[in-house]
């Protein structure tokens, strides 16, 4: 007898199956507002230019229901693309007046108004995705993860290296002993690529007709518009963004956080550039120490920005590359071994190139599974699948908290001593302004 083809959309709007208590239903039953998990979602994207583009086109196997950005001109080309999305500059009146129909929502503007995109939504319990870091400071870290923990909604943090497949290869590289106990990890890029080391400029400009200057603006204290902040340098100043540490190390320091376990460090260390008040110091050296965990011994971990790299490794000769790339890297010793790998965890390598080879040829178990991204990881936490790798309670939100204690040091210029247990600085006295921020008024969580 032949089989008669029933596409998707026929299933769910026609069939109901009860099995082990659950039922696959139309969206018109379930009332508006609410769909059938396996049905698309409206997906509300809040910053859409810039890699917030990117964001918009790794959710367009959904349907793109509305875009939000402060700047037209940034937002053109995402505005072109999904012609038929509704288009907001404001994140709050978008919730407010949309939020039945919104089914999950993408945040990449700037990070100082990340936490209070993110917390507008989680009220409302729509799955979220954030791009890195999570948030600017330790506060608002430590309060979105707990809001995401009462939500129960989907979170996802855009920290792609996560997702890929270099990462899940070091974790199992290193468990299957492949450098025996790791002792050191060191990690460099590039970055800053914008301005970063300087004071606060006073020069006078008016505001682009395209940008809605104080949206942009939003928690953040007033200040006259300077092309210094926006459109892309807004990640050196203090008040707007966390430097080359905050934008980059959820990146390149992802699989030692999660393959090491590490968690609070019991002191960090810093070296830098002249340090200025607004802005990041133009390249920084942090070390951060921690004690033992689980099964994994103290370990010391070196980040590097600015352009600054580690000494060669004797395994690596006087004529190759060094470091493989300037851009951005990691280097892992271990008693019986080193590994260098990429920004994302891509491209593992040991030194050693007769173990190298045997690596390849004979790889340890596949003990961690793969996925195809971190876009697909999210749309598939937010339809009730598994919960996303880089979520905000098991991962995203402790990964920012760790690179966050680094920025305490850089911006104090001070060795910083803290309880493992809980993070706390016990030998200096950090600036409130530092860990909680003041919110302009008209602004809250």
């Amino acid at each position: 007898m032949a089989r008669k083809h029933i596409n998707r959309r026929t299933f769910v709007g026609e069939v109901t199956t009860a099995a082990a208590g659950f039922t696959i239903v139309p969206r018109h039953v379930l009332g508006r507002g609410y769909r059938a998990p396996s049905d698309t979602l409206n997906v509300a994207c809040v910053g859409v230019g810039g890699m917030g583009w990117n964001d918009v086109r790794g959710m367009a196997a959904e349907n793109i229901y509305a875009l939000c950005d402060v700047d037209d001109r940034r937002a053109e080309e995402a505005f072109m693309a999904h012609s038929k999305a509704k288009r907001y500059k404001d994140f709050r009146r978008m919730l407010e007046q949309d939020g039945d129909n919104i089914d999950a929502v993408t945040v990449s503007t700037p990070d100082h108004t990340h936490t209070v995109v993110a917390m507008a939504a989680l009220k409302l319990k729509k799955p979220i995705y954030v791009q890195k870091p999570l948030t600017r400071t330790l506060h608002e870290v430590r309060m979105l993860t707990e809001a995401a923990r009462k939500a129960g909604v989907a979170t996802q943090m855009g920290n792609q290296g996560h997702a890929r497949e270099g990462t899940r290869q070091i974790r199992e590289w290193v468990e299957a002993g492949a450098i025996g106990t790791v002792r050191e990890v060191h990690f460099w890029t590039n970055r800053p690529i914008w301005g970063q080391g300087i004071e606060r400029p006073l020069e006078d400009y008016h505001v682009p007709p395209w940008l809605d200057w104080d949206l942009w603006l939003g928690p953040a204290a007033a200040r006259p518009y300077h092309p210094s902040y926006a459109p892309f340098s807004w990640r050196g100043w203090w008040d707007f963004g966390t430097g080359a540490l905050g934008d980059m190390a959820c990146h390149i320091m992802d699989a030692a956080f999660w393959t090491l376990q590490l968690r609070y460090p019991t002191r960090i260390e810093v070296e830098h550039t002249p340090l200025y008040s607004e802005s990041a110091p133009k390249g920084a050296r942090i070390t951060y120490y921690f004690p033992a965990r689980g099964n994994c011994g103290p370990v010391t971990v070196v980040w590097r920005d600015g352009s600054l790299y580690p000494s060669r490794p004797p395994e690596v000769s006087g004529d190759a590359k060094w470091p493989p790339d300037t851009g951005g890297g990691q280097l892992w010793i271990g008693s019986d071994g080193k590994l260098v790998a990429g920004t994302y965890g891509d491209d593992p390598m040991l030194l050693d190139p007769r173990r190298q080879q045997e690596i390849i040829a004979n790889p340890p178990p596949k003990k961690y599974a793969r996925t195809e991204g971190v876009y697909t990881e999210f749309i598939a936490a937010a339809k009730g699948g598994p919960a996303a790798g880089s979520n905000f309670v098991d991962h995203a939100g402790p990964l920012t908290e760790m690179v966050l204690l680094g920025n305490l040091a850089v911006r104090t210029g001070r060795n910083l001593e803290l309880k493992p247990e809980t993070g706390v600085v016990t030998n200096v006295q950090v600036p409130e302004e530092y860990i909680k921020p003041a919110y302009r008024a008209g602004w809250s969580l």
